[in-house]
Protein backbone atom coordinates (compact mmCIF):
# COMPACT_ATOMS: atom_id res chain seq x y z
CA UNK A 1 0.00 0.00 0.00
CA UNK A 2 1.29 3.46 -0.95
CA UNK A 3 -0.18 6.71 0.38
CA UNK A 4 0.24 10.23 -1.01
CA UNK A 5 -0.83 13.61 0.35
CA UNK A 6 -0.05 17.14 -0.81
CA UNK A 7 -2.61 19.61 0.48
CA UNK A 8 -1.01 22.60 -1.25
CA UNK A 9 -1.10 21.16 -4.77
CA UNK A 10 -3.84 18.52 -4.67
CA UNK A 11 -6.14 19.72 -1.91
CA UNK A 12 -7.21 17.97 1.28
CA UNK A 13 -7.28 14.55 -0.36
CA UNK A 14 -5.36 11.45 0.67
CA UNK A 15 -4.55 9.15 -2.25
CA UNK A 16 -4.23 5.48 -1.28
CA UNK A 17 -2.88 2.97 -3.79
CA UNK A 18 -3.62 -0.64 -2.90
CA UNK A 19 -2.26 -2.39 -6.02
CA UNK A 20 0.89 -1.78 -8.04
CA UNK A 21 -0.63 -2.66 -11.40
CA UNK A 22 -2.53 -0.01 -13.36
CA UNK A 23 -6.30 0.02 -13.77
CA UNK A 24 -7.36 -0.88 -17.31
CA UNK A 25 -10.85 0.60 -16.99
CA UNK A 26 -11.78 2.53 -13.86
CA UNK A 27 -15.10 2.26 -12.07
CA UNK A 28 -15.67 4.76 -9.24
CA UNK A 29 -17.93 4.10 -6.26
CA UNK A 30 -18.59 6.79 -3.64
CA UNK A 31 -19.09 6.17 0.08
CA UNK A 32 -19.26 9.47 1.96
CA UNK A 33 -15.81 11.07 1.85
CA UNK A 34 -14.30 8.04 0.13
CA UNK A 35 -14.08 7.49 -3.61
CA UNK A 36 -13.29 3.84 -4.34
CA UNK A 37 -11.48 3.08 -7.60
CA UNK A 38 -12.17 -0.39 -8.96
CA UNK A 39 -11.17 -2.40 -12.01
CA UNK A 40 -14.42 -2.38 -13.99
CA UNK A 41 -14.09 -5.90 -15.34
CA UNK A 42 -13.24 -7.65 -12.08
CA UNK A 43 -14.58 -5.28 -9.41
CA UNK A 44 -11.22 -5.45 -7.61
CA UNK A 45 -10.47 -2.37 -5.51
CA UNK A 46 -7.20 -0.86 -6.72
CA UNK A 47 -7.16 2.46 -4.86
CA UNK A 48 -9.27 4.96 -2.98
CA UNK A 49 -9.25 8.70 -2.34
CA UNK A 50 -10.14 10.08 1.09
CA UNK A 51 -11.59 13.59 0.86
CA UNK A 52 -11.46 16.03 3.81
CA UNK A 53 -8.48 13.94 4.84
CA UNK A 54 -7.28 16.26 7.60
CA UNK A 55 -10.41 15.46 9.60
CA UNK A 56 -9.39 11.79 9.66
CA UNK A 57 -5.61 11.66 9.26
CA UNK A 58 -2.81 13.51 11.01
CA UNK A 59 0.07 14.14 8.60
CA UNK A 60 2.31 16.98 7.45
CA UNK A 61 3.53 15.04 4.43
CA UNK A 62 4.00 16.69 1.06
CA UNK A 63 4.09 13.68 -1.21
CA UNK A 64 4.67 10.14 -0.01
CA UNK A 65 3.21 9.39 3.42
CA UNK A 66 4.98 6.85 5.65
CA UNK A 67 2.71 3.87 6.20
CA UNK A 68 2.69 3.12 9.93
CA UNK A 69 0.35 1.08 12.15
CA UNK A 70 -1.04 4.39 13.43
CA UNK A 71 -1.85 5.57 9.90
CA UNK A 72 -3.49 2.26 9.04
CA UNK A 73 -5.63 2.50 12.19
CA UNK A 74 -6.71 6.03 11.19
CA UNK A 75 -7.56 4.84 7.67
CA UNK A 76 -9.56 1.90 8.99
CA UNK A 77 -11.51 4.26 11.26
CA UNK A 78 -12.23 6.56 8.30
CA UNK A 79 -13.35 3.61 6.16
CA UNK A 80 -15.69 2.40 8.90
CA UNK A 81 -17.11 5.88 9.56
CA UNK A 82 -17.98 6.30 5.87
CA UNK A 83 -19.50 2.83 5.55
CA UNK A 84 -17.07 1.69 2.88
CA UNK A 85 -16.04 -1.92 2.43
CA UNK A 86 -12.27 -1.83 1.93
CA UNK A 87 -9.79 -4.31 3.38
CA UNK A 88 -6.30 -3.00 4.11
CA UNK A 89 -3.71 -5.75 3.78
CA UNK A 90 -0.54 -3.90 4.71
CA UNK A 91 2.99 -5.24 4.43
CA UNK A 92 5.24 -3.48 6.96
CA UNK A 93 8.38 -5.30 5.86
CA UNK A 94 11.17 -3.02 4.58
CA UNK A 95 11.12 -2.30 0.86
CA UNK A 96 14.79 -1.32 0.60
CA UNK A 97 16.99 -4.19 1.71
CA UNK A 98 20.53 -5.53 1.48
CA UNK A 99 20.81 -8.14 -1.25
CA UNK A 100 23.56 -10.49 -2.37
CA UNK A 101 24.12 -11.04 -6.10
CA UNK A 102 24.46 -14.82 -6.37
CA UNK A 103 24.68 -15.03 -10.15
CA UNK A 104 24.94 -12.67 -13.10
CA UNK A 105 24.11 -13.82 -16.63
CA UNK A 106 24.06 -11.99 -19.93
CA UNK A 107 20.62 -10.96 -21.16
CA UNK A 108 19.86 -12.91 -24.36
CA UNK A 109 18.20 -9.94 -26.07
CA UNK A 110 20.17 -6.93 -24.83
CA UNK A 111 23.93 -6.39 -24.74
CA UNK A 112 23.84 -3.88 -21.89
CA UNK A 113 21.48 -5.79 -19.57
CA UNK A 114 22.29 -8.55 -17.09
CA UNK A 115 20.01 -11.09 -15.43
CA UNK A 116 20.86 -11.35 -11.74
CA UNK A 117 19.76 -13.78 -9.03
CA UNK A 118 19.71 -11.73 -5.85
CA UNK A 119 19.34 -13.20 -2.36
CA UNK A 120 17.35 -10.81 -0.15
CA UNK A 121 17.14 -13.06 2.88
CA UNK A 122 13.76 -14.80 2.77
CA UNK A 123 13.79 -15.24 -1.01
CA UNK A 124 15.91 -14.97 -4.13
CA UNK A 125 14.73 -12.49 -6.75
CA UNK A 126 15.39 -12.39 -10.47
CA UNK A 127 16.31 -8.81 -11.32
CA UNK A 128 17.29 -7.44 -14.71
CA UNK A 129 19.96 -4.77 -14.27
CA UNK A 130 21.63 -2.38 -16.69
CA UNK A 131 24.40 -1.15 -14.38
CA UNK A 132 27.87 -1.62 -15.91
CA UNK A 133 29.48 -2.49 -12.55
CA UNK A 134 27.15 -5.25 -11.32
CA UNK A 135 28.92 -8.53 -10.58
CA UNK A 136 28.22 -11.79 -8.77
CA UNK A 137 29.45 -11.71 -5.17
CA UNK A 138 28.41 -8.12 -4.47
CA UNK A 139 26.19 -6.89 -1.68
CA UNK A 140 23.81 -4.29 -3.05
CA UNK A 141 20.71 -2.25 -2.26
CA UNK A 142 17.53 -3.85 -3.59
CA UNK A 143 14.31 -1.90 -4.05
CA UNK A 144 11.61 -4.56 -3.78
CA UNK A 145 8.21 -4.55 -5.46
CA UNK A 146 6.12 -1.79 -3.86
CA UNK A 147 9.10 0.40 -2.96
CA UNK A 148 8.80 4.09 -3.76
CA UNK A 149 12.03 5.73 -4.88
CA UNK A 150 12.96 9.23 -3.65
CA UNK A 151 12.02 10.43 -7.16
CA UNK A 152 8.48 9.16 -6.58
CA UNK A 153 8.82 6.22 -8.97
CA UNK A 154 6.99 3.11 -7.79
CA UNK A 155 8.85 -0.18 -8.23
CA UNK A 156 6.66 -2.72 -10.01
CA UNK A 157 7.12 -6.15 -11.48
CA UNK A 158 8.56 -5.59 -14.95
CA UNK A 159 9.63 -7.26 -18.15
CA UNK A 160 12.76 -6.02 -19.87
CA UNK A 161 13.28 -7.26 -23.40
CA UNK A 162 11.41 -10.49 -22.70
CA UNK A 163 12.79 -11.28 -19.23
CA UNK A 164 10.78 -10.79 -16.02
CA UNK A 165 12.27 -8.61 -13.30
CA UNK A 166 11.15 -8.42 -9.67
CA UNK A 167 12.81 -5.35 -8.20
CA UNK A 168 15.67 -2.97 -8.86
CA UNK A 169 19.34 -2.73 -7.90
CA UNK A 170 19.91 0.86 -6.82
CA UNK A 171 22.61 3.44 -7.38
CA UNK A 172 23.57 5.99 -4.75
CA UNK A 173 22.03 8.74 -6.88
CA UNK A 174 18.72 6.88 -7.21
CA UNK A 175 18.65 6.56 -3.42
CA UNK A 176 19.26 10.32 -3.10
CA UNK A 177 22.36 9.71 -0.98
CA UNK A 178 24.25 12.97 -0.39
CA UNK A 179 27.41 13.43 -2.49
CA UNK A 180 26.53 10.46 -4.70
CA UNK A 181 29.08 9.86 -7.48
CA UNK A 182 28.12 11.00 -10.97
CA UNK A 183 29.36 7.79 -12.62
CA UNK A 184 26.74 5.26 -13.64
CA UNK A 185 26.52 2.11 -11.56
CA UNK A 186 24.86 0.49 -8.58
CA UNK A 187 25.91 1.15 -5.01
CA UNK A 188 28.12 -1.71 -3.80
CA UNK A 189 27.91 -2.23 -0.04
CA UNK A 190 30.60 -3.41 2.41
CA UNK A 191 30.92 -7.16 2.88
CA UNK A 192 29.81 -7.00 6.53
CA UNK A 193 26.28 -5.85 5.60
CA UNK A 194 23.62 -8.39 6.60
CA UNK A 195 21.65 -9.94 3.73
CA UNK A 196 17.94 -9.17 4.02
CA UNK A 197 18.34 -6.36 6.54
CA UNK A 198 16.69 -3.01 5.92
CA UNK A 199 18.87 -0.46 4.15
CA UNK A 200 18.94 2.89 5.89
CA UNK A 201 19.92 5.81 3.66
CA UNK A 202 22.81 7.82 5.12
CA UNK A 203 21.86 11.41 5.86
CA UNK A 204 25.34 12.78 5.18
Amino acid sequence: MNVFYNKEHVGDVLLVQLATESIVKTEVERAGDIAILKEAQTGEIKAFNLFNASSYIQTDAKGLVEVTPELVAQLEAAIAKNGAEISLDVDFSPKFVVGYVETKDKHPNADKLSICSVNVGEETLQIVCGAPNVEAGQKVVVAKIGAVMPSGMLIKEGNLRGVDSYGMLCSARELAIPNAPSEKGILVLPEDEVIGSAFETPTR
